[in-house]
């Protein structure tokens, strides 16, 4: 009796079917990578061909008509810049302020507008509103209102009996006086940031808090503060990068007056384009470029490695 022998079961797809699986894996894979296009020449045009263009125009002394190479001359004059040290210090003291305000007060009034508040939408609303006016608006109505003689904030101080001081005429209070208006702008962004990273905590573990008899310090202390780490960690570079940058707010309202007390890198650009010295404010820009990178950089690994072990 002849018995048939089957063959076992086959393993995987035939040698047509692999292939018919590699393109169209293929066909798939193009298919996001076109959609990237847009974006990239966005990216191309607005981002990278401006800084290119920005370090070739540093080496030179140029107007809109011509220009001349230079090499690093344009640099040496920027270096040799009278308040360039004042500056760098008054642009590192603004930044660690106002990012350092932004983180404290954004997770305190992040943990406050998550709580069980009857008017909590009203109040997010509120905290988050001076984002939305003019910085220009914003420093003009607040030169308004710290004026030593007829603002508003010294009047109301003389009604406790505090004699109010210059605010912005002042080189002890300028630069503070400003970046406390900066904050009051920019600590909605950091307060929305905290509330979308504090919703994002799981119940499980405030739950868990509670039945361990923990009350609202232990919640915070245990739970919302090293599990909204994310949210610090995008609060701190965002508002470091934009403190390093910052030139609206400064320039409206002490132009980096009284003297040079509140002069920042940026505004010292500024002052050199007024003044028509293009090339040299070019390589101001450069050189900022330069610093926010070198600042920012090894910040973000720090805070990554952070967040990782977090």
């Amino acid at each position: 009796m002849v018995t048939k022998q089957h063959a076992g079961p086959r393993t995987g797809p035939g040698p047509a079917r692999e292939n018919k699986q590699v393109r169209a894996s293929k066909q798939r894979a193009a298919y996001p990578y076109a959609l990237y296009a847009p974006a990239a020449l966005v990216y191309l045009v607005i981002f990278l061909v401006p800084t290119v263009m920005a370090f070739y125009f540093a080496l030179t002394r140029w107007t809109l008509f011509d220009s001349t190479f230079v090499g690093l001359q344009n640099f040496g004059d920027f270096f040799a810049e009278q308040n360039l040290r004042i500056g760098f210090a008054n642009t590192l003291i603004y930044a660690v302020v106002t990012s350092g305000l932004k983180v404290v007060l954004g997770l305190l009034l992040g943990v406050l507008l998550t709580s069980k508040l009857r008017l909590r939408g009203f109040l997010r609303s509120v905290v988050f509103f001076p984002v939305l006016v003019s910085t220009v608006a914003v420093g003009f109505t607040f030169s308004a209102l710290l004026r030593p003689d007829t603002g508003l904030v010294n009047k109301a101080l003389a009604l406790v009996g505090i004699d109010g001081p210059d605010w912005l005429g002042d080189a002890n209070t300028a630069l503070l006086s400003v970046a406390l208006v900066d904050v009051w702008k920019g600590v909605g962004i950091a307060t929305v940031i905290y509330i979308a990273g504090i919703m994002s905590i799981p119940r499980d573990y405030y739950q868990a808090v509670a039945v361990d008899g923990g009350g609202a310090w232990h919640r915070f202390r245990h739970v919302t503060l090293p599990l909204s780490w994310p949210a610090t960690y995008s609060v701190i570079l965002l508002s470091f990068i934009g403190g390093l940058r910052s030139f609206d707010l400064i320039w409206t309202m002490t132009r980096g007056g009284p003297g040079f007390t509140s002069d920042t890198i940026a505004s010292i650009i500024y002052k050199q384009y007024q003044a028509g010295f293009f090339g040299l404010s070019t390589a101001g820009n450069v050189i900022l470029f330069v610093v926010v990178t070198a600042i920012v950089v090894p910040l973000n690994y720090v805070l990554g490695k952070r967040q990782v072990a977090a």
